[in-house]
């Protein structure tokens, strides 16, 4: 790992040793559709340089990260190794879980009948007669 200050290397190959994503190629497909933020402004090249200290902001599955580079390193090496190449600004423990919508409960009958289809569309708030 290499922490001098001009030290700088590719995004889309930063983004790999940093275990953002599984293969490269991925992460500069992301870089070159122009989702990836640095320091605020948008790149839309793979072969952009970073150094520590930049920002970046991109999208991760349904996440959006916001990071800071605190160091460079030379290869694509353990988990522990690369969560220290960062700084998570923008943790995701912090951000509240999405409360997804409750499947209906049918007392293990499996599929509802249409009758049972019919009462449970009659309770739904949403519905529109």
């Amino acid at each position: 790992m290499s922490d001098t200050p001009e030290t700088k290397i590719r995004l889309d190959k930063w983004l790999w040793h940093a275990r953002f994503f599984k293969t490269r190629g991925l992460s500069a497909k992301l870089v070159s559709g122009g989702h990836v933020r640095v320091n605020r402004v948008k790149v839309s090249k793979p072969s952009h340089a970073v150094g520590s200290g930049d920002v970046l902001t991109f999208p991760q599955a349904r996440d959006i990260r916001v990071i800071r580079i605190v160091a460079v390193s030379d290869r694509r090496g353990p988990a522990p190794e690369a969560r220290a190449l960062y700084e998570d600004l923008d943790p995701l423990q912090a951000r509240p879980k999405e409360i997804l919508p409750q499947s209906p409960q049918f007392e293990g009958k499996g599929r509802p009948t249409k009758r049972d289809r019919r009462k449970l569309d009659l309770n739904r708030p949403d519905k529109l007669e």
